[in-house]
């Protein structure tokens, strides 16, 4: 996957970050915080694995199936933008 090359520093930022935050979690189970507070914890955790899977799934589909900005039929460039737009939706 030649986009996940060209992004690799980019991406494994923010692998390293979601990594740091399941450190935290682990920490908050050892130091026995609250239970509302692990679950925000790993919310986050959530919404961090959901942007880095947005942003995969978004680059796949702009190189490996069809890249709405320049596909030179409409028809389709719209449904790859709409198919985009889903999916940061549904990950959001």
């Amino acid at each position: 996957m030649a986009h996940t090359v060209k992004d690799k520093s980019k991406l494994l930022a923010r692998v390293r970050r979601i990594k740091g935050q399941a450190e935290a979690v682990e920490r908050a189970l050892e130091a026995e915080i609250g239970c509302s507070d692990v679950l925000m914890l790993v919310a986050s955790i959530r919404g961090a694995i959901n942007g880095l899977t947005s942003e995969l799934m978004e680059e796949h589909i702009r190189h490996h199936v069809v890249d709405p900005a320049h596909e030179p039929d409409p028809d389709r460039a719209k449904g790859a933008t709409e198919l985009i737009e889903v999916i940061r939706t549904y990950l959001k």
